[in-house]
């Protein structure tokens, strides 16, 4: 797939590929894409779950389909289609779809939060949805279907069992991630490592109306110490989020880390760009707690 995705750093835009499923939308980030190719043949993996399709090789690198219709409960795919082939949390991935319409251009302050009858719960594999002309996109949250599937690809919580037993923490740590499930491993994970004193919001927009305030009120180093922020979130993304700390004065020094599916090459470079101190994939729960320790320390 040919698609410049490159926006300008921080303008708290994405992309979406719009592909449907038995005639309904759905979305995508484009970042999250590598590549749409034509359907092809897999091979069948033995005791698979009902939602792996099988594996195929394309270029010499093995990638596992996975059969997205079967994921929202609507039956099984036939042979056709097109497969989506992606990479988040280090991972090569195909979904299979039914086609692809399009890319839209537009701002996480459009995204609508999903409401209470489609998904408020951990269970919801709905991050949002985008209103164009007459129709809803569906915006997938294909980190939680992969982790559904196999929850080894997901937060790696056992790692910050490894680090053994640690001191208490009061350093004010400020959380920026939209996955309620995700939100409260990391919390979770992190009073498990020591630090207690921890603020979480849902998105970049409530976490920096939090640092205003504090900013305001002069009680930043009271509150605000260190930001962990993922990327995707509805209202305001994490790279908006770290542009508007790292561009004030108030808050430039502020220890910033990037926690998504999303650190790849190209991303990690634009948070080197937006001051980023620190950027890593989600599955490295042990490595954000070490990174964290090494930002904080006195």
């Amino acid at each position: 797939m040919e698609t410049k995705i490159l926006l300008e750093n921080g303008t708290n835009e994405l992309e979406v590929l719009e592909f449907l499923l038995d005639g309904n939308s759905y979305g995508i980030n484009v970042a999250k894409i590598r590549e749409i190719i034509p359907y092809a043949e897999v091979t069948p993996v033995p005791n698979a779950h009902p939602s792996i399709e099988g594996i195929f090789m394309p270029r010499d690198t093995m990638i596992t389909a996975i059969d997205l219709k079967n994921c929202l409960q609507r039956g099984k795919s036939e042979p056709g289609g097109l497969f989506i082939i992606t990479n988040f949390n280090k991972l090569d991935i195909a979904f299979h779809v039914d086609q692809v319409l399009g890319i839209h251009r537009v701002s996480w302050g459009d995204i609508i939060k999903p409401g209470a009858t489609v998904s408020t719960t951990e269970d919801g594999i709905s991050t949002g949805i985008v209103k164009r002309e007459n129709k809803l996109i569906i915006i997938l949250d294909f980190e939680k279907i992969v982790a559904d599937i196999n929850p080894e690809t997901g937060l790696k919580t056992s790692d910050v069992d490894a680090l053994g037993d640690r001191k208490r923490s009061d350093v004010p740590i400020l959380i920026a991630e939209d996955s309620v499930l995700l939100n409260k491993l990391i919390v979770d994970s992190l009073k498990k490592a020591g630090y207690v004193n921890i603020i979480h919001t849902e998105n970049g927009q409530e976490a920096y109306n939090i640092i205003q305030e504090c900013k305001e009120k002069g009680t930043l180093k009271e509150h605000v110490q260190c930001i962990i922020t993922d990327i995707e979130m509805p209202i305001m993304d994490g790279h908006r989020l770290t542009k508007l700390v790292k561009s004030d004065d108030a808050t430039k020094d502020i220890p910033i880390v990037i926690f998504s599916s999303l650190v790849n090459d190209e991303m990690r470079r634009k948070g080197e760009q937006l001051g980023a101190n620190a950027q890593l994939s989600k599955p490295e729960i042990g490595n954000l707690v070490k990174t964290i320790d090494g930002l904080v320390k006195n």
